[in-house]
């Protein structure tokens, strides 16, 4: 036998044993992650949706060459196009689909409602039920563990979903996030392609630019799936109020920024669908009507976390059923119109019912007053985490692209319906149920 055939037949014997090495090491990852599917709990009330592979989902080779650029405008008022003359925003309205509002989940608070936008999940479901909260399951130095705006990424195990982009990544496509509130978290093991850890020195410009540059790598490595953020609206929103003149600049900035992108991704000449929606809304805050929290004399047997639009008092482990009933009868008689003591039923309604995550006792107030703490220098003009459903606390929702009707307004729809509308656009199913249902936003849709 020659040396030349000697030569090819190891290489071809090689080649062979790697593919099969390749075959049982991919194949034990699929078996790995659809057993942890599995292995979770089907919460009550979630919509099961039927588990599709990739190879097998007919949706996928239809949708397979569409892509999704989800932008975030934090505190982006369901008006604000209106209200500070958005011409851009207006402009993308009239080429697409534009909700007259999008309701929130509640709170209304960017944390909870950023996670809810990319798992379809309520708060209870997904975890994270407040920008900031404590956990009783959590045992720490001074109580509980407490989370934290992007607590995610040192402990992922705060977030318990799957978000979109490792549902994309999950389905052999890539994603890319840039600041979306926790898509630097390793969740389960996973994240997306391409993250940036958040630093506040990263400029709006380079986000639009980064984006693109996402859009123009070649076709393999290019993310079919790409999230940013933008947080300038709620940031001006909160120090000077929704109508300021501030405010209005601040619009006005960012919808230059979407006007920018939008062109820039026509000029692609790729099947892009560009869906810009927001977390909440923004109301004005009345500085005479704020409540010291001190005031209210709540025991040290509490611990008292203050979100400004609700304070939750979690019960220490040495604190009985009937102190707790008894802080609620007092707390509820001390009130005088001026807040609400949720009971079971309020709570249930806000998906707010008592778990390790939620206080033992919430207090919940409306606008324009607000909760704060004594010393507290900061006042803030403006303000959310109200009842999801007043109108100030609705959301923006406007897209644009080949899923996306021409010049259609929907009514108000929950901002749940994100999720599936993106798994449909991209042909994908989601591996876990959700309480995220497509309704109004179907109508919107071409698919």
């Amino acid at each position: 036998m020659g040396s030349n055939t000697l030569a090819t037949q190891k290489n071809t014997l090689f080649a062979f044993t790697m593919l099969i090495f390749s075959f049982c090491f991919m194949s034990s990852d699929a078996v790995a992650a659809e057993q942890a599917s599995s292995a979770q709990s089907n919460p009550v009330g979630l919509k099961q949706l039927p588990i599709e592979t990739v190879h097998e989902s007919e949706q996928a080779k239809r949708h397979d060459e569409q892509y999704v650029v989800l932008i975030s405008l934090d505190g982006f008022r369901h008006d604000y196009i209106e209200l500070h003359n958005a011409k851009y925003l207006g402009a993308i309205a009239k080429e697409g689909v534009r909700a007259a509002s999008m309701i929130p989940v509640y709170p209304s608070n960017t944390f909870p409602n950023h996670i809810s936008l990319v798992t379809g999940l309520l708060p209870k479901h997904h975890g994270i039920v407040n920008n900031r909260f404590y956990d009783k399951s959590r045992p720490a130095e001074d109580g509980y563990a407490k989370y934290k705006l992007g607590y995610g990424r040192m402990d992922s195990t705060w977030i318990t979903a799957t978000p979109f982009w490792n549902l994309v990544e999950y389905h052999g496509m890539k994603a890319a996030t840039f600041f979306w509130p926790e898509s630097d978290a390793r969740i389960s093991g996973a994240q997306p392609s391409y993250f940036f850890h958040y630093s506040k020195y990263a400029d709006y410009q380079q986000r639009i630019d980064q984006i693109i540059h996402w859009l123009k790598l070649p076709e393999g490595a290019r993310p079919r799936f790409i999230a940013g953020y933008f947080s300038l609206t709620d940031t001006v929103g909160h120090d000077e109020g929704p109508f300021s003149e501030k405010t209005h600049h601040a619009v006005q900035n960012v919808d230059a920024l979407i006007g920018q992108l939008h062109q820039r991704i026509k000029a692609l000449n790729l099947p892009v669908n560009l869906v810009v929606v927001s977390d909440h809304g923004m109301t004005p805050v009345d500085e005479a009507q704020l409540i010291e929290v001190e005031s209210l004399s709540i025991p040290d047997s509490f611990i008292i976390e203050n979100e400004g639009a609700q304070v939750h008092l979690y019960a220490k482990e040495s604190v009985s059923r009937e102190d707790i009933t008894e802080e609620f009868d007092r707390l509820t008689a001390i009130a005088q119109n001026r807040y609400l003591v949720l009971n079971e039923q309020q709570r249930a309604l806000r998906h707010m019912e008592a778990g390790n995550r939620t206080g033992d006792i919430i207090l919940e107030i409306a606008p324009p007053a607000r909760f704060k703490n004594a010393g507290s220098m900061h006042t803030s003009k403006g303000g959310h985490g109200y009842e999801n459903t007043l109108p100030d606390m609705g959301a923006t929702f406007v897209a644009t692209g080949p899923a996306f009707k021409i010049n259609k307004t929907l009514p108000a729809f929950s901002n749940l319906e994100v999720y599936p509308a993106l798994a449909k656009i991209l042909g994908i199913t989601p591996l876990t149920p959700i309480d995220g249902e497509l309704d109004v936003l179907a109508q919107g849709l071409t698919l």
